[in-house]
């Protein structure tokens, strides 16, 4: 028995990853055609094109190993079952217990691998591609808004207690994370605005001196304190600071403006619980990185639901359809899969469902209909 399982194991490892191969070859084809129209802007050349399609790829390994794993189970299984192969097995002893028992092993190896992708290589990859893409052509990232970029930052205490919150505002996002058209509105606890600052570029820098942005030809606007009911006059007169070079004490870091270069759903779930963390904390929406962040932990399993979902199809006689059908067949759930992903993701936003309910449930559904299926054939 441990021979046989062996032996499935390799036909189906070897069929993912053939057709892993195929689907990324397919991608990276209709990604170089596409990358192809922006040829010749600035210095965006034919390097830059293979260098940014091949930095796309673990992306593209992380996203497609789900389909991967079901067509490869599938062409696996169904070509088992064509040469008369699956029966000896079953013959032999192996029950449907057993196969799913060897599917499972086989697909928490490529869960493993999927979470490795997804963490480790296709984030950080993803973040170049893009650096790499807009530096030669020479553009900031993409803005929120006509005035740029807006953050909300604090001054805490050492006891964790808010002293005063900063909204900050930048026009441009550069590749490399410096920012440019900074501006900071300051305002105490209790919402009185205390100084509005602005600065031509700043660095994120982090030394001896603290962390924060080292902010560039700063002029800042310091207002008086004066009580809303005191009609009296005053000698307090607002003050204006310039300062060629200041470090700006903040929580914001390079990586919560470059958010803005990796969607949601291609961040690294460290990467997105820290985000989601910083906007809890500055009393933010949180549900688009929520819902990504459960996302991220959920799909990799969801290489698990597909595999079971290709189990019923070893067990379908050649004569009720020929491999290429049940690959086609393979292809459409796939793709209804992916869809079910997405309307679920933005209907959980829209309806405010439960982050971990809107990731789990596709994959929910898809195993309940894999259990379904291969009770159904079992008492066939």
């Amino acid at each position: 028995m441990r021979t046989l399982s062996r032996y499935l194991a390799r036909q189906i490892v070897s069929a993912t990853g053939l057709v892993l191969f195929a689907l990324l070859s397919l991608f990276a084809f209709f990604e170089l055609i596409n990358e192809l129209e922006e040829v010749g802007r600035a210095g965006y050349q034919l390097p830059q094109v293979f260098r940014y399609v091949l930095l796309i790829q673990p992306t593209r390994i992380y996203e497609l190993m789900p389909i991967a794993a079901l067509i490869g189970t599938i062409f696996a299984l169904s070509r088992l079952a064509a040469n008369a192969e699956f029966t000896i097995m079953r013959v032999s002893g192996m029950s449907t217990a057993r196969l799913v028992l060897v599917v499972l092993s086989i697909g928490a190896v490529l869960v493993a691998a999927t979470y490795a992708v997804g963490e480790l290589l296709a984030p950080p990859a993803e973040r170049l591609a893009r650096q790499s893409k807009l530096r030669a052509l020479g553009a900031p990232l993409a803005q929120q808004f006509r005035s740029g970029v807006w953050a909300r930052d604090a001054w805490r205490s050492p006891d964790g207690q808010i002293e005063r919150l900063s909204f900050v505002n930048v026009a441009r996002v550069q590749p490399d994370g410096t920012v440019e058209g900074w501006r900071a509105f300051e305002f105490d606890r209790d919402f009185r605005l205390r100084a509005i600052a602005r600065a031509e570029r700043g660095r994120y820098r982090e030394g001896e001196e603290g962390r924060g942005w080292e902010l560039t030809n700063l002029v800042e606007t310091r207002l008086p304190l004066v009580a809303a009911d005191d009609l009296q006059p005053t000698a307090a007169r607002t003050q204006i600071v310039r300062e060629a070079l200041r470090l700006w004490p903040s929580e914001l870091t390079p990586d919560i403006f470059g958010v803005l270069l990796v969607q949601p759903e291609r961040m690294s779930v460290v990467a997105l619980a820290q985000y989601v963390r910083h906007l809890s904390a500055n009393h933010q929406q949180t549900d688009r990185y929520e819902i990504a962040l459960w996302n991220k932990l959920f799909y990799p399993l969801a290489v698990l639901v597909m595999m079971m979902l290709a189990l019923p199809f070893a067990y379908l006689h050649v004569r009720a359809g020929s491999v290429s059908l049940k690959i086609f067949a393979g292809v459409m759930i796939g793709v209804l899969f992916y869809m079910l992903n997405k309307l679920f993701s933005h209907l959980g936003l829209l309806q405010a469902w439960p982050p971990a309910v809107v990731a789990a449930l596709p994959s929910l559904l898809g195993l309940i209909v894999a259990a379904g299926a291969l009770y159904w054939i079992e008492r066939r």
